[in-house]
């Protein structure tokens, strides 16, 4: 816990000025709070007997308590002013750090970690952090500031009155000290918990229609539930140990209230103190006791704070993907030379994918990729992308190892349509912009009739401006397909990948397409991976992929006269 409070801290460092702010003013306030029971005890005093009362010096007080209760509220609402902007800048930066992780993050991470999971750290953790920290720092300081001035100010006025508090004053740590130690614990288990039915609530509704296509109603429901009562019995747990918080000091606070009452009154029968002073110190005994309750509530919410920092500072700090060589070269217009030398990979040690897989493609060439599901085809468009990097031997483009290049200059280079479509939230316009933001709105409507979307999108509402939802929900899987083609078509790099680019769209429409591409692919170096094999037959070279290694290599013609596994495959199909 401490280590997570010495990272909050250095986000916090950033801001000192107004945490100093914060300080001064919530001094301030307490000094004066604790000047106005003063006041009062004097206005008591002058208060003699029936018929006896100085209202001068009476007149004179409640002009300088009006004063000290005015520059009181002021002085609060400038501390809330102050605490709010720390809490809510420490927030951003805290989000804006996991996001940018988010995007350093191997694909690997991201591959074994659910989506809900990371979603409930960068947006409900960092909340509940946030609300601890802005009660932290709008009771904590001045909690602990009013113990400290209500303490002095009892030294100075009365000693012997001033160390019965004190002596009852232990009991109160002991007791936030138990409790505080119960509940860290039980508010991990309970964020953990919170995490897991996060990630099953995104999981399920973003295939919601696969849950309904296979009746999996009942058996989500199942395994909702089991989460949702876990997530209740920690919840309580962790609530109930917190709420014995406020109960407890309390009951200090009416020990310490009933000893400088009794202590007091003993005093005041004997002369030792006023009977303003007495209620002066009766004022303060509710007023140093008062922080605890509400410090030990504060301890009780950064306990929980905590924990969800814990978890964000986890994702923070998680290891990014490799770092770029020293010697990284940025790749500028490449001219297509793709050489792979004795390349192993496998995403699990134990189970080994490619081994000693070698390719020479030379540039311009249009290289097909075959093979049944699970053979290596997109784990082979994974490493040349650098989405992952080889375990053993070597890619070069243009003679350079794609290890010594930079990430950014190597996928500027490449264009990627892929089975999966992503359309961000936006017009049709900026998702076909995203690989060539600066693209004019002419050359943008060419793309797209290139990539045969431009009928469609004069038919929507407002054509080109039309907004899209999230991951463009309003469209159909083949219209969403055409847009990451025209996607591509508008950035034309130096390289291509088409991973199942037509899948999703109807046969007249691909034939289109399949023109438009060799179109596009004409001078370009080309990776095609396709199950329909008719869409390869004019590549220069097909690879014939089987469990991790080449097993065949030729034009279409060659290798239907080998008469081997690619013969079999294309013949499966008619």
């Amino acid at each position: 816990m401490m280590q997570t409070l010495k990272k909050v801290m250095q986000y916090i460092k950033k801001y000192w000025i107004w945490v100093g702010a914060s300080i001064c003013l919530a001094t301030i306030s307490v000094v004066l709070t604790l000047y106005v029971p003063i006041l009062i005890g004097d206005a008591i005093d002058f208060v003699v007997d029936k018929g006896q009362v100085d209202f001068a010096s009476l007149g004179s007080i409640l002009v300088r308590m009006g004063i000290c209760i005015a520059v009181t509220a002021v002085a609060q609402w400038l501390m809330n002013t102050c605490n709010n902007h720390i809490t809510y800048h420490v927030v951003q930066d805290i989000r804006e750090d996991a996001f940018r992780k988010i995007q350093s993050l191997p694909l690997k991470d991201l591959d074994r970690k659910p989506v809900g999971d990371m979603v409930s750290r960068v947006v409900a953790d960092v909340d509940t952090f946030a609300d601890g920290l802005l009660m932290g720092f709008t009771q904590f300081f001045t909690g602990v500031m009013t113990i400290l001035g209500t303490l002095i100010f009892m030294l100075v006025t009365n000693v012997p009155i001033a160390l019965v508090v004190i002596c009852i004053t232990p009991v109160s740590f002991v007791v936030a000290k138990f409790i505080s130690t119960k509940t860290y614990a039980m508010f991990k288990v309970q964020s953990e918990t919170r995490a897991e039915q996060t990630s099953l609530i995104e999981e399920v509704i973003g295939n919601q229609k696969v849950v309904k296509m296979f009746s999996q109603e009942d058996n989500m429901m199942e395994k909702f539930t089991d989460i949702n009562v876990r997530l209740e019995r920690s919840s309580l747990r962790a609530i109930f140990y917190s709420s014995l918080t406020n109960p407890c000091t309390r009951f200090v606070n009416a020990l310490v209230y009933a000893g400088v009452g009794v202590f007091g009154a003993m005093l005041a029968i004997k002369g030792g103190i006023s009977v303003g002073r007495l209620s002066c110190f009766l004022s303060y005994a509710n007023q140093y006791t008062k922080p605890f309750n509400e410090i030990s509530g504060v301890i009780t919410e950064l306990q929980n704070a905590l924990v969800c920092a814990g978890r964000i500072f986890a994702l923070i700090e998680a290891n990014p993907q490799v770092p770029e060589a020293e010697d990284a070269v940025v790749l500028q217009k490449a001219k297509g030379e793709v050489v792979l030398e004795n390349v192993a990979f496998s995403y699990d040690p134990e189970k080994p994918l490619i081994r000693n897989l070698s390719l020479h493609v030379k540039p311009g060439q249009r290289v097909a990729i075959v093979g049944p599901t699970g053979c290596g085809k997109t784990t082979l468009i994974n490493l040349l992308m650098r989405f992952y990097d080889v375990n053993s031997g070597s890619i070069c483009v243009d003679g350079v190892d794609i290890r010594h290049m930079t990430r950014e200059s190597l996928r500027q280079n490449f264009g990627m349509v892929l089975q999966e479509t992503w359309l961000k939230e936006g017009t049709i316009a900026d998702n076909v912009r995203m690989g060539r933001p600066e693209a004019t709105d002419e050359e943008v409507i060419q793309a797209c009739k290139d990539a045969h979307a431009h009928s469609f999108i004069k038919r929507l509402p407002e054509g080109y401006h039309t907004l899209v939802g999230e991951n463009g929900g309003n469209l159909s899987q083949g219209q969403k397909q055409l847009l990451c083609i025209a996607r591509v078509m508008l950035a034309l790099p130096s390289m291509l990948i088409l991973d199942e680019a037509t899948s999703s769209i109807d046969t007249r429409t691909e034939m289109r397409i399949q023109k438009a591409f060799a179109k596009m692919m004409e001078g370009r170096t080309s990776f095609i991976v396709a199950h329909r094999l008719s869409t390869i037959c004019e590549a220069d070279i097909i690879l014939v992929m089987k469990d991790g290694n080449i097993i065949e290599q030729g034009n279409h013609e060659t290798l239907l006269k080998q008469g081997g596994f690619y013969k079999e495959l294309y013949e499966a199909q008619f």
